[in-house]
This record gives structure tokens, C-alpha cells and sequence, in this order.
């Protein structure tokens, strides 16, 4: 398993982890994620097998926020 944090911009909220949190986990290979509102960040663990950074970026993004 790998892990990786993530800056995300734009979350600022419950319903923003909740959203970011939730998009990550539905991916593939995804088996952890949690936000940190605080920092802006969110620390992902996966299989870098089954899903790339990439990957998670897009999911991210497609929830309304830009990730860095």
C-alpha cells in the first residue's frame, strides 16, 4: 500500500471532507482517506496497482475543488 497527501483548495466544511472523503473511497484501490480541513490536505492510502494519483486528482476535482 502506498500513501500520499493531496493539497486540496476550496474545502472548507463537514460536507466538503464528507464529499472529498467520499469520492476518493469509491475508487478502485482506494482503502483510506482522511481530510484535514485545518492544512487543506487529504492523506490517501491505496494500491498503486489498481489506482494511480491521477486517478484520485480527477475524483477530487470532480467534486468542485482544485487540487495542487
Amino acid at each position: 500500500m502506498e500513501k500520499k497527501t493531496l493539497d486540496v483548495q476550496g474545502m472548507s466544511c463537514g460536507h466538503c471532507k464528507m464529499s472529498v472523503e467520499g469520492a476518493l473511497k469509491k475508487l478502485d484501490g482506494v482503502s483510506a482517506a482522511e481530510v484535514n480541513l485545518e492544512a487543506g490536505k487529504v492523506d490517501v492510502t491505496f494500491d498503486e496497482s489498481k489506482v494511480n494519483v491521477d486517478a484520485m486528482k480527477e475524483a477530487i476535482e470532480e467534486q468542485g475543488y482544485d487540487v495542487a
